[in-house]
């Protein structure tokens, strides 16, 4: 990998990956939710200098695609939406075997802790379908009878690919110079792409979504407010019956809120939740928050009330993962950029003097 030049223009790295991804017909989504996935993991772990490279553990890997399907494999319209156009597609399967498993539960975290034997051999059934498909796949143009390796080594995976080889490799794949920091970096224009390609393929290969079927992407990549119904009594024992905000008294049915959005990372963990106004959550939207309002939101107090509420409820907080998302994304802002802060509220971002959790 010394060897392997780092990464020019980010825009150039993303222009080569939408050109593979456009190039051809998509047989499964597979590869938009590895890409994703990959996204999602440089944000989290990005690291500390621009050029270097970083190393992907698969099954860290297969747990985000897993995660992404989590809620794809609902029915929809009492209907199961079909995503590959083999016979046997490996990744739902397992989605839904661990969601049986699980006794239905709403999220991948949840599942592992409900169903721990179910969810390891599930995450190593998906890391073989990693291994053998998507990332051997994710460098080739169509057609073409090799890869271009220009996100990581791809030379040992095929598609037999045995367990064995991919221990021998570390169980992971590792992104070439300045790769990570580039995809952090787009990530706010991948994923939007990305997504509008997942609903034409999740159309093309089900015949009755037609034009006149609304909201095939509300059900792909929406937010179910009432999945998150469960933490807003104990948020209000724990903190009090005010928004995280602006402190206005809430009534009965008030938001949950990501303050980290989901537009930008995807993280449901109880640190990443809170407790918002009608008024503050619709101006917020998918805003990037203030700096300080990701301070208060892994304030020590308050992660010692989440613990508590995370164990009588088995809903993880993913303190940590919130803080390492924060770090990736505010690291990849460059500086001014406008952030919310409150109710028709901006100020321009400084992160001359970081917080703790912003340092490398």
């Amino acid at each position: 990998m010394d060897t392997v030049q780092p990464v020019g223009d980010p825009l150039l790295l993303g222009q080569r990956l939408v050109a593979i991804l456009e190039t051809g017909l998509r047989t499964a989504t597979y590869k938009l939710a590895t890409l994703m996935a990959l996204v999602e993991h440089c944000i989290e772990n990005l690291p500390a200098r621009e050029h270097d490279s970083l190393a992907v553990p698969i099954p860290e890997l297969a747990h985000r695609v897993l995660d992404l399907y989590w809620r794809q494999v609902r029915p929809f319209d009492g209907r199961e939406l079909r995503q590959s156009t083999q016979s046997r597609a490996r990744i739902l399967i397992a989605a839904t075997t661990l969601r049986h498993a699980s006794r239905g539960a709403s999220s991948l975290d949840t599942a592992r802790l409900r169903a721990p034997e179910a969810y390891r051999k599930v995450i190593d059934d998906v890391v073989l379908c990693l291994a053998q498909q998507p990332l051997h796949r994710l460098q080739k143009l169509p057609g073409s009878p090799t890869s271009d390796p220009f996100l990581y080594d791809d030379a040992f995976l095929h598609d037999q690919v045995s367990r064995r080889t991919l221990r021998s490799h570390g169980d992971a794949v590792v992104l070439n110079p300045g790769v990570a920091h580039a995809l952090a970096r787009l990530s706010g224009l991948l994923k939007p792409a990305l997504e509008v390609m997942w609903v034409d393929d999740v159309r093309r290969m089900n015949k009755f979504l037609d034009e006149d079927v609304p909201d095939v992407a509300g059900h792909l990549f929406g937010r179910s407010r009432s999945g998150f119904a469960a933490v807003r009594e104990p948020f209000k024992d724990a903190f009090g019956p005010h928004c995280f905000y602006c402190r206005t008294h809430l009534p009965a049915n008030n938001p949950i809120d990501h303050v980290l959005p989901w537009s930008l990372v995807g993280i449901d963990g109880l640190a990443n939740l809170v407790l918002a106004c009608a008024r503050c959550n619709g101006d917020k939207s998918g805003a990037l928050p203030a700096l300080n309002l990701i301070d208060r939101a892994l304030d020590d107090d308050r992660a010692i009330s989440l613990e508590q509420i995370a164990t009588s409820l088995q809903w993880p907080t993913q303190r940590d993962r919130v803080a390492a998302a924060a770090r990736g994304i505010y690291r990849g802002q460059p500086t001014g950029v406008p952030t919310w802060s409150g109710f028709r509220q901006r100020e321009r971002l400084d992160i001359s003097f970081p917080p703790a959790w912003l340092r490398p």
